[in-house]
């Protein structure tokens, strides 16, 4: 069984209500999403093109991506509207203090 490592990402301050944050941290290229005072990350690159999902648009827990319009579901990674058929990769958040941290 691999050990998990945990990987800080920002300041909760950071990410306003119903919006996400690009986060390069880790080696990995992220989103930070907040929704209803809960915070989501996955994977920022979308999986059917160039698109960075944190330029998209998140109406409740659905990102749309900015450049095929393609949605995908922020808690579970997984496709909800075409023309993207791969899901995201999602990650554990946790919250320490005023930290937003993922668990890999």
């Amino acid at each position: 069984m691999s050990a998990t490592k945990r990987i800080d990402l920002c300041g909760t301050g950071e990410v306003d209500e119903g919006t996400a944050l690009k986060v390069e941290a880790g080696g990995l290229t992220l989103a930070v999403y907040r929704v209803e005072g809960q915070f989501y990350v996955t994977d920022d690159h979308c999986t059917h093109g160039p698109g960075s999902l944190s330029d998209g648009f998140l109406e409740g827990h659905v990102i749309e991506c900015d450049f095929h319009s393609g949605c995908f579901d922020i808690r579970t990674g997984e496709v909800v509207a075409p023309p993207c058929m791969i899901p995201i990769k999602t990650y554990s958040v946790a919250v320490e203090g005023d930290r937003v941290l993922i668990e890999v």
